[in-house]
């Protein structure tokens, strides 16, 4: 199945604060959009095709802001985007006429992206599903949240508008309960506690996240040490907000970055294609009927077999 439609415009509204005084127009935008992959020279295009408004006015890039200046920008519909539906084996481990929950394994993008168009799981969802929300246009359909790429793990989709809008409030109101199973370097010394630091783009690699006060967004993470093995330590990691990266951030931060990861880690091997991050619990209550649902899966067995190998030593 071919879909190539005109795809929906999806718009951003943004308030100036007191300390975003006199940036350019393209660095504040980009520094609002909590989303890896939108660069400044993107965010340029869109200025120059009159996609971002101030005040209710067009701007040129080298626009500086002001205090309680009203930023919006409208994304352009989405061109030449071929999203196929492919028959890509799904572990489904809840579905019914409103929502699926998947186990997503490693290395699988969760949405399309330029460049990136097959072997995601949303080409994976148009083949197994035929209904999904549109909420999100067509490069998105379904997804209300998602983990990267090499995270293993629980991930929810929408197969309707109500089902979208409900799932996005529960993410929102921060009622979703979505608890991780992470191996970091180091040896944790507390048993429990909560990284709350803020997180924003890293201005030296607009591509990555760091903790940071500048242009920054509220990031909570809570922790129980699980096992300590080593120059390794095993932890559960529920997320209170869902940045992007926040948990590789987050570790990185406090000395202690995901095994394996390539981004934000250190120099040191684990066998693993990527970081050891699983989602193993996920927790919502369901849109139309309103009964709590909870789903839990185990550590994938290429984790597995890094943890044993670990408990060898």
């Amino acid at each position: 199945m071919n879909s190539n439609p005109t795809l929906e415009e999806v718009t951003h509204e943004w308030k100036v604060e007191p300390e975003q005084t006199g940036e350019r127009i393209d660095k504040f935008v980009v520094e609002q959009i909590d989303e890896a992959g939108i660069s400044r020279t993107q965010v340029q295009e869109w200025i120059k095709a009159g996609a971002v408004q101030v005040n209710g006015s067009i701007v040129k890039a080298n626009y500086k802001t002001v205090e309680d200046d009203v930023v919006v920008l409208t994304i352009p519909e989405a061109e030449s985007m071929d999203i196929v539906a492919e028959d890509i084996p799904l572990t489904v481990m809840y579905e019914d006429s409103d929502v699926i929950v998947i186990n997503k394994s490693r290395g699988m993008v969760v949405h399309p992206a330029p460049g990136h168009s097959s072997g995601t799981v949303v080409n994976a969802l148009m083949h197994h599903c035929k209904d999904l929300s549109g909420i999100n246009g067509m490069l998105r359909p379904g997804i209300v949240h998602r983990i990267d790429k090499d995270t293993t793990g629980l991930l929810m989709a929408a197969k309707n508008d109500l089902a979208h809008v409900s799932l996005a409030e529960q993410l929102k109101e921060h009622s979703v309960t979505r608890k991780y199973i992470a191996l970091v370097h180091g040896n944790v010394p507390h048993d429990h506690g909560t990284i709350d630091a803020p997180i924003g783009r890293d201005t030296n690699d607009r591509k990555l996240f760091t903790v940071t006060g500048h242009n920054s967004k509220v990031a909570v993470t809570h922790f129980v040490v699980l096992e300590r093995l080593g120059d390794f330590t095993l932890m559960e990691l529920q997320l209170e907000t869902g940045r992007t990266h926040q948990i590789r951030v987050h570790m990185k931060y406090i000395g202690h970055p995901l095994a394996g990861d390539p981004v934000y880690g250190v120099n040191k091997t684990v066998a693993l294609k990527g970081q050891a991050l699983h989602a193993a619990l996920l927790g919502f209550t369901h849109p139309r009927t309103g009964e709590r649902l909870n789903f839990e899966v185990p550590i994938p067995d290429d984790m597995e077999h890094v943890l044993n190998s670990l408990r060898l030593r």
